[in-house]
């Protein structure tokens, strides 16, 4: 049995290789990737301006398959969570948050995480496996093309966008499945496929240095430091991956990245904890920490 390629977990660069391989030249890779991610198609009999002989190749070499939706759950406030099956008995979620002017898409990057910061849930839960390509698209290409149809949209470009921004701010830590969060990234700033501004697109982190600097190089996009603590001391506890790159590594590697950055500033999130790092003490260390860094708060 010939083991279909799912054409979500081929970024630009990756499709146009595939495509070679069926004989077809670049341009073709570029229509099929408008079909696939403008127009949210994933039945090739659909794709009407591509060759009735590569429509043919497709449906014996390929398919257009996102994860399954286990529950699909609105809110009063229009905030919609979908719980996505990523395969033996792993799930992480997907939300949709509505504001006036924006759609904002809270993408999952990997089942469970390693990182175990001490006050979230997922850490808990510990680490099951990194997400594919596919797995992390695919929230993307599932929300939009949902949300499209549940406003009764045209698919297409000519269908109003409902997502304008994505945070990879999901389930798992982005920078430890980098290479896959990579070529996510690549497709959703593509203007074959999403055509996001770098400026709304936005991965938070933890922490894992050497990966910032890379992702300054390879892909720079907004950036979310989850920092929560003041001093090494506490941050040790709340953050374990703060003992393998402290607070000194850390705001040095988040200077480096402004240089690169499409925003003048980074965002430091920090969770209030009551009574563990909400003193007026630590808020003169924090201020202390980042007086030379470009940056603002979001206060969770």
């Amino acid at each position: 049995m010939t083991t279909l390629t799912n054409l979500l977990d081929l970024d630009s660069e990756g499709l146009v290789a595939w495509c070679g391989q069926l004989g077809e030249k670049p341009f073709r890779a570029r229509q099929l990737q408008r079909w696939v991610h403008q127009f949210g198609v994933s039945d090739f009999d659909a794709m009407t301006d591509l060759a009735k002989s590569l429509r043919d190749k497709l449906k014996i070499h390929a398919c257009v398959t996102a994860p399954a939706i286990i529950s699909d759950h609105t809110s009063t406030d229009g905030t919609r969570k979908w719980l996505i099956d990523v395969g033996n008995g792993n799930a992480v979620e997907t939300v949709f948050i509505p504001e006036e002017n924006r759609g904002t898409l809270c993408v999952s990057t990997q089942a469970g995480c390693a990182v175990n910061c001490r006050f979230c849930s997922t850490g808990k839960q510990g680490f099951s496996r990194n997400l594919t390509v596919a797995e992390i698209i695919g929230q993307l290409w599932m929300a939009e093309f949902t949300l499209r149809r549940t406003k009764g949209e045209a698919a297409g470009p000519k269908g109003e966008r409902q997502i304008t921004n994505v945070v990879m701010m999901g389930m798992g830590e982005p920078l430890l499945n980098y290479e896959p969060t990579i070529a996510a990234l690549k497709l959703m700033l593509d203007d074959h496929a999403y055509g996001l501004s770098r400026r709304r697109v936005t991965v938070s982190t933890s922490g894992v240095v050497p990966m910032m600097d890379k992702l300054g190089q390879d892909c720079p996009v907004a950036l979310a430091v989850s920092l929560h603590a003041s001093n090494d001391k506490l941050r040790d506890i709340l953050v374990p991956l703060n003992k393998k790159h402290d607070l000194s590594e850390l705001i040095a590697a988040c200077k480096r990245y402004l240089a690169f950055a499409p925003r003048d500033f980074i965002t430091l999130e920090y969770c209030m904890l009551d009574g563990v790092n909400d003193s007026d003490e630590h808020a003169r260390e924090l201020l202390a920490l980042v007086r030379d860094l470009s940056c603002k708060f979001n206060l969770i």
